[in-house]
């Protein structure tokens, strides 16, 4: 049983003992330190809060509700929503920060909670770490009876976002339209099953749905990773579907499956995507170091200049600042339109990936294709106390000490033939190895180089 404090949020398994698990002792004083936090930042008192569909999610989300009133704040809970949504209701509602309630794709066992700031985005590890401190130094001060909080609920928030989807400009709305397109969506027991059906309807796509109820209770390993999905390949070819999409209980990874149910590669959602928005507008990129080299050969080919960022949702966004970006994400299926907010999002991702489909007039396969090859090994080791992580790098820093090492985050090799990246999860208590070359007996030699060490 875990609890995790990070950029990501402060995630753990629900149950056991506080300060351990993510009990309702550590909900209440993580809302309040985020209380706190923002008093201190720019005296706006409202918060916007939505959660996913996870079993703990309605008792996670009142007790962070009530503490946030507990302490003078003001509440606008968006409910059973993704957090692609949130992100977009926090500025959009001229409040001062939000939460999300989810673990996104781990298990069901757990929950978390993410912070946003009042542009919608991420709050920086600065940012945590101070509410991280404010909870451990006992600096909490709830209001008195007559300063409490207002508690307001609001309907349509998923609305206003598709709403917001639709008026993208390289949106073209009318080929997808003219595709008629029929698509097989794993909706993996949560609010994909509330929001990816009225995206489909607005752009004229029927649908089979898998997995939209039993909120929670998911019917599988919720991470849209190729073992995970056998369910939905088997389907798109019964379908006869022209592809299948893939989301994580929150909506902000997406992976798509060919027509004939093979896998298009989460890692190619966002070299698509990118493909496709470069082809109309000229601009850079950025990804994370984890992230396939696949996204640079497109953007050195439309003309732009990429660059990697630490892995996060949060150092991706800074990089994409820095460099004027004008689209990014990370290889795990999450998709950053700029244009739309500074944030992972699949629903966007999936109406600007059928755009891409629509013009080009190809089958999944054949679009797959004509992107340059890679195969990826994403690989894990559990994290335990007499694992010296420290002593791990230095003995292979020291082994490849004629390779060119990048150690923004955790240690990337980068050899002729491929790259390893280790580092330690920000959401999980692993340390993960991803590698890439050109082939899977490469990747699996590359890999099996840095576990010999281990």
């Amino acid at each position: 049983m875990t609890l995790i404090k990070s950029i990501s949020g402060i995630r753990g398994t629900i149950g056991g003992k506080p300060g351990t698990n993510l009990t309702p002792v550590d909900v209440v004083e993580c809302a309040a330190g985020l209380a706190i936090w923002l008093k201190r930042r720019n005296g706006n008192p409202k918060v916007v809060v939505g959660r996913d569909g996870r079993l703990s999610g309605s008792i996670v989300s009142q007790l962070a509700v009530n503490t946030l009133l507990s302490m003078g704040l003001d509440v606008v809970d968006v409910g059973l929503s993704t957090t692609p949504t949130v992100e977009m209701m926090v500025p959009h509602l001229r409040a001062g920060a939000g939460i999300i309630f989810t673990a996104s794709h781990n298990p069901k066992e757990w929950n978390a909670l993410k912070f946003l700031t009042q542009t919608g985005e991420f709050i920086s590890a600065a940012d945590g770490q101070e509410i991280i401190d404010i909870i451990d130094q006992g600096q909490l001060d709830f209001a008195s009876v007559d300063n409490l909080g207002n508690y307001t609920l609001y309907e349509g928030a998923i609305g206003f976002h598709i709403d917001e989807i639709l008026k993208y400009r390289h949106l073209n709305l009318q080929a997808i339209k003219d595709a008629h397109f029929h698509v097989v969506v794993d909706c993996i027991n949560s609010t994909g099953a509330i929001s990816l059906p009225p995206l489909l309807d607005a752009l004229g796509v029927s649908y089979h749905l898998l997995n939209d109820s039993n909120f929670g209770h998911f019917a599988h390993n919720p991470e849209p990773l190729p073992k995970h999905l056998e369910q939905l390949s088997s389907t798109v070819q019964s379908q006869k579907a022209d592809l299948g999409i893939s989301v994580d209980p929150d909506v902000d990874r997406l992976a798509f499956v060919c027509e004939d149910g093979s896998m298009f590669g989460e890692e190619y959602t966002l070299v698509a995507v990118a493909d496709y928005i470069l082809s109309r507008e000229k601009g850079n990129t950025v990804s994370n170091l984890s992230s396939t080299r696949a996204l640079s050969d497109i953007t050195i080919k439309h003309g732009g200049y990429y660059s990697a960022s630490a892995v996060g949702e949060v150092n991706v966004v800074n990089e994409m600042k820095r460099t004027t970006a004008i689209i990014g994400g990370e290889g795990n299926g999450g998709i950053i339109v700029p244009d739309l907010h500074y944030g992972r999002d699949a629903l966007a991702g999936v109406a600007i990936f059928l755009s891409l489909l629509a013009e080009k007039k190809m089958s999944m396969t054949d679009l797959k294709a004509t992107y340059p090859s890679y195969e990826i090994i994403k690989d894990k080791i559990d994290l335990s106390p007499e694992l010296n992580l420290d002593e791990i790098f230095k003995n292979i820093k020291a082994t490849f000490k004629d390779e060119k090492l990048n150690e923004v985050d955790g240690l990337k090799i980068d050899f002729t033939e491929g790259w390893v990246h280790m580092r330690k999860s920000n959401t999980e208590a692993i340390v993960r190895i991803y590698c890439e070359a050109a082939d899977v007996d490469t990747a699996q030699s590359l890999i099996k180089k840095i576990k010999d060490i281990i």
